[in-house]
């Protein structure tokens, strides 16, 4: 087994480098405008339905871009509701870019920010000492998963501030991407056993505890074929991104990094395209409601 290796989550500025290229390569952001476009609405109308005022959790948000486009769309749809929106996010650069973002962006009156530099565990924390009582209608956690130390706990925390009608969205890999099964078969080479979680895990859990929930399929694939370049800067990034291991290029064994890149082109994962190497890299998001007295607690 080789020493164990630095997660790429511990060097932040590293990270959001490395996630930038990997978007830029990938489907995901025309993947979450499809969800939005087409799920979304349908997904939030029980939530939204007679509100005057939708409370909003946004766990993990980033730079925010995904956020305003879940509330443009419900904005245009119910123009007359306002919305308080509580934004949970660690990274500080990640947390000014979103507040740049809504500075930067006309007629957001209708939302009252509050922000949070925090992690989702922090959050908890401090709303159990403050014994909070407030509940939320919409909470949202897009691959936040991954950097929690018990998922378990913090889906069960954050279902259970939500009212009546209220609805947690939850999206992480599936369990059958392609970047989780190379993660899950390297991942004592790898040392970074956390981002191995996909929403396999999340529904193993829920069912242990009987717990409803509904789940759709995302489609993504991500463009890997400046993985396969030597020494190219934006493709040694990309693989950061896709082991979650800081400067796998370097820092990797000859052997480890011949059998990562025999697996990335798999044809169970990748298909070949005009010159280019295609990953399946799916998502999925699992939608939970409001836990009530008849129906079984996390």
């Amino acid at each position: 087994m080789e020493s164990r290796r630095r997660n790429l989550i511990s060097d932040s500025n590293r990270f959001l480098k490395c996630y930038h290229h990997y978007l830029k390569n990938c489907t995901e952001i025309q993947m979450m405008q499809d969800f939005i476009d087409n799920l979304f609405l349908d997904i939030m109308a029980k939530t939204v339905n007679g509100k005057s005022n939708l409370n909003v959790i946004g766990v993990g948000s980033g730079s925010g871009e995904l956020d305003l486009k879940m509330f443009s769309a419900l904005h245009h749809k119910y123009p007359e509701m306002t919305a308080d929106n509580e934004v949970i996010e660690p990274n500080p650069q990640q947390l000014h870019d979103y507040k740049d973002l809504v500075s930067q962006t006309p007629g957001l009156d209708y939302i009252k920010f509050n922000w949070n530099k925090m992690t989702a565990e922090e959050f908890q924390e401090q709303w159990k000492e403050k014994k909070e009582t407030e509940k939320a209608d919409f909470i949202h956690m897009f691959q936040v998963l991954y950097y929690v130390k018990d998922p378990g706990a913090t889906v069960s925390f954050f279902q259970s501030l939500l009212n009546k009608n209220g609805q947690l969205l939850l999206i992480l890999d599936s369990g059958n991407a392609g970047v989780v099964k190379m993660r899950n078969t390297y991942r004592n080479q790898f040392g970074t056993t956390e981002v191995n979680r996909s929403t396999g895990d999340v529904r193993l859990f829920l069912d242990s505890k009987g717990v409803s929930y509904r789940s759709y399929v995302l489609p993504t694939k991500v463009d890997i074929t400046k993985c396969f370049i030597e020494g190219d800067e934006e493709g040694e990034m990309m693989m950061d991104f896709l082991t979650q291991v800081l400067d796998f290029s370097k820092t990797a064994s000859s052997e480890l990094k011949a059998g990562v890149m025999e697996f990335l082109r798999c044809p169970e994962f990748s298909v070949e395209s005009n010159g280019n190497i295609l990953m399946t890299s799916n998502y999925e998001l699992i939608v939970l409601e409001q836990l009530t007295s008849d129906r079984k607690q996390i």
